[in-house]
């Protein structure tokens, strides 16, 4: 599996911004989500990682803990109400609390359009968007009232969403993930709006171009169209995970409000 990649640069923020903070993950096992996991970690923050797969939670949960980071791994399918609903229960019956809930779980495949099966296609939006909208929804009351509850001077929980650029324009073979993405731009605006006026909490979201060393790269684009993408870049290069991840600390902490 894919771990922690070395930082191309020293963090930029202080090693305590999340001191205290509770944490969980979905798809934080491996890629951009373990990635944000082991920053988040490194940065304060207790982890709690939910995912299909034992052997990668565990994987992971090793090496985060080989950190000095407080971690726990939860197998569960975002897909289904109840696994969200238990994984954010022992999230929280685990860590006492339930601050920050990333959602970076996602589900991805080369297809042309008409080759593309009605099921596969739900199969990403219910991975996706469905399982989005699910994690929000059942963490929702431990994000309204836990410890950074509407009543602390810091205002509401955090809510941070995972999705993409491929719906921006248009992306060849990729039609299920771009609805998928760009429905979860949408609900991200939505939730920020109506939880952000009514509970003062926050919902932000982070849409990764090209990002290198991540198994959905190089399962989507050969190394040859890789090339030449490259070539084209103004950076003469794609994001790293860490990029992301420093995206993702700095609006989850205080210096984000």
């Amino acid at each position: 599996m894919e771990m922690e990649s070395p930082s191309p640069f020293p963090s930029p923020f202080k090693g305590d911004i999340l001191k205290g903070k509770v944490a969980l993950l979905t798809g934080g096992g491996s890629g951009i989500g373990y990635e944000i996991s082991a920053q988040f970690g490194k940065h304060g923050a207790s982890i709690a990682i939910m995912g299909r797969r034992k052997n990668v939670l565990d994987d992971a949960v090793s090496a985060l803990r080989s950190l000095g980071i407080p971690a726990v791994g939860f197998e569960g399918d975002v897909r289904k109400q109840e696994d969200a609903k238990s994984v954010v229960e022992a999230t929280v019956k685990h860590f006492g609390k339930l601050d920050i809930l990333v959602n970076a779980a996602a589900g991805n495949f080369l297809v042309a359009a008409e080759d593309l099966s009605p099921n596969g296609f739900k199969t990403v939006i219910d991975i996706d968007t469905v399982g989005t909208f699910t994690m929000c929804h059942e963490a929702f009351k431990y994000l309204k009232k836990g410890g950074l509850g509407r009543s602390s001077s810091s205002g509401g929980g955090f809510i941070l969403n995972i999705s993409a650029t491929l719906h921006v324009t248009a992306s060849w073979y990729l039609i299920h993930a771009s609805a998928a993405k760009a429905a979860i731009d949408s609900l991200t605006r939505n939730l920020a709006l109506e939880w952000g006026t009514d509970y003062d909490m926050r919902v932000n979201g982070v849409a990764p171009g090209a990002t290198g060393d991540t198994a959905g790269l190089s399962k989507l684009m050969p190394q040859e169209i890789m090339n030449k993408t490259v070539e084209k870049l103004p950076l003469d290069k794609v994001g790293e995970k860490w990029d992301i991840a420093m995206a993702a600390l700095y609006l989850a902490s205080d210096a984000g409000r």
